[in-house]
């Protein structure tokens, strides 16, 4: 029995470690909810090892508890992620942030350049005319 325990709770720390990589590399909030649900459910799991090992009935409420909270959670989180927009699901990296600053900045600059253009040069043309 205890040979089958020790095996189920390698299984289950490699599990949960996997899903706390997943969760911290995302790349997007519905990634990282999943992998959050399979860390509860891997807890959950835990808890009830613990249980039938030591023979245990007394932690059913904690193994309850942690099922609702699990549920809940991803629950809350699903309806958030239906009204988000569809760009925002996914936290962007410190370079992809500057290349999108860079890109915004070089549009004001070609917006500025385009409008002192029209301003200085359309005055230029009607003078030659």
């Amino acid at each position: 029995m205890i040979v089958v325990a020790v095996v189920c709770t390698v299984m289950l720390v490699v599990g949960a470690a996997l899903a706390i990589v997943r969760a911290e590399k995302g790349p997007s909030m519905l990634d990282r909810t999943v992998a959050l649900d399979v860390v509860v459910a891997t807890m959950i799991v835990g808890v009830a090892l613990y249980a039938a090992v030591h023979r245990r009935a007394d932690v059913v409420p904690v193994l309850v508890v942690l099922s609702l909270v699990g549920f809940v959670g991803s629950v809350t989180i699903a309806r958030f992620a239906a009204v988000e927009p569809e760009g925002e699901g996914r936290v962007r990296t410190r370079e992809e942030l500057a290349a999108e600053e860079a890109a915004r900045v070089e549009e004001q600059r070609e917006a500025q350049a385009h409008e002192h253009e029209e301003h200085h040069g359309g005055g230029a043309e009607g003078e030659v005319r």
